[in-house]
């Protein structure tokens, strides 16, 4: 049986009891569309002469890529104009980008890094791009959206997904019902649905982390991460997997693939000081995770419940299979 496309599949979720607003469909399928666009530009590489840096720093303080700037200009251009979005935000602008006065506005907020693992593309492997969407406030109505009405917590997301581009490209999706992976048809230029709902395989014995930050790490993921790296002549009597890849895309899809655990924990020399982003890359990723039966915390506290207190926020990661959250969690509550 052939597997139904992402359009069939967020039409038969609209009609189901309206468990999708029409606009949230229509936006989910926008950015899809500038998935696609990016994917292929991915794809062309050197020939499309998209590879190298601009020798330009985002908001962040990271050099950018040429396709950092391609991909994130794609995405503003395919969502700007169809009238499902009031603004939307980008982990490569320093602010909110408002929709032109000439087209007309929606009720979403869109939040996006439109290439996850930047790193990674001169050398060919995998990158991804994230997003988030959130319901603009009832009294954007009246008046220009500000970066306020995006500072919402993660539990109020109503979708958010990732586009993964490797041997294949992905798209996996929650709309707050289940995960949803589809892989593109290159051939009919379609979205086909492979995979869901996704259930996160439990026990899986294996761990994601930047081993290099080692120094950087609190007494408590020190300990939690020797334990596992100890294997079976260790405390946990288990061996233990590690992988790395320097793009959170493929690495929470493994993740949810096969289980396991992702860390990129805060750095303990400077309380506070953290990698990744919460509206752009924690939030979009706890709530797949979440809902594939995983959990997602900044080390103690849950991803979903953490009040934002600016557009470019970061935090710790520790997000993947339940137990081993729940355990690394345990460890920081002791310190």
């Amino acid at each position: 049986m052939k597997s139904i496309t992402l359009t069939r599949f967020l039409i038969e979720q609209e009609r189901e009891a309206d468990a999708l607003p029409t606009e949230l469909r229509m936006l989910i399928e926008t950015v899809a569309r500038a998935c696609k666009a990016i994917g292929n530009a991915v794809s062309k590489g050197a020939l499309g002469e998209v590879l190298g840096s601009l020798g330009s720093e985002n908001v962040q303080g990271e050099v950018q890529k040429k396709l950092d700037v391609i991909a994130n200009e794609l995405l503003l251009e395919a969502n700007e104009w169809g009238g499902h979005l009031a603004a939307m935000a980008s982990e490569e602008m320093e602010t909110l980008h408002r929709i032109p006065h000439r087209y007309p506005k929606g009720e979403y907020l869109l939040l996006f890094d439109p290439i996850d693992g930047s790193s990674n593309i001169d050398v060919g492997l995998t990158v991804g791009t994230i997003f988030s969407v959130l319901v603009a406030p009832a009294e954007c109505s009246g008046r220009d959206v500000t970066e306020e009405d995006f500072l919402q917590p993660g539990s109020r997301q109503v979708a958010a997904g990732y586009a993964l581009y490797g041997p294949q490209a992905l798209l996996v999706l929650t709309i707050g019902a289940g995960v949803y992976e589809f892989t593109l048809d290159r051939e009919i230029g379609s979205w086909r649905m492979t995979d869901g709902p996704m259930t996160m395989p439990q026990g899986a014995r294996e761990f994601a982390i930047n081993m290099s930050n080692r120094r950087q790490w609190s007494p408590a993921v020190t300990r939690y991460i020797d334990e596992r790296v100890a294997g079976s002549e260790g405390p946990l009597g288990k061996d233990y997997n590690m992988r790395w890849t320097a793009s959170m895309v493929a690495d929470i899809h493994r993740i949810l693939k096969r289980g396991g655990i992702f860390l990129y924990p805060a750095d303990a020399r400077e309380p506070g000081k953290a990698r990744l982003r919460l509206m752009y890359e924690a939030n979009p990723m706890a709530f797949l995770v979440t809902q594939a039966g995983g959990a997602a915390t900044d080390g103690t506290t849950a991803i979903l419940d953490i009040a934002p207190s600016g557009l470019h926020q970061r935090v710790g990661v520790v997000i993947g299979d339940k137990a081993e959250v729940a355990a690394a969690s345990a460890m920081a509550e002791v310190g």
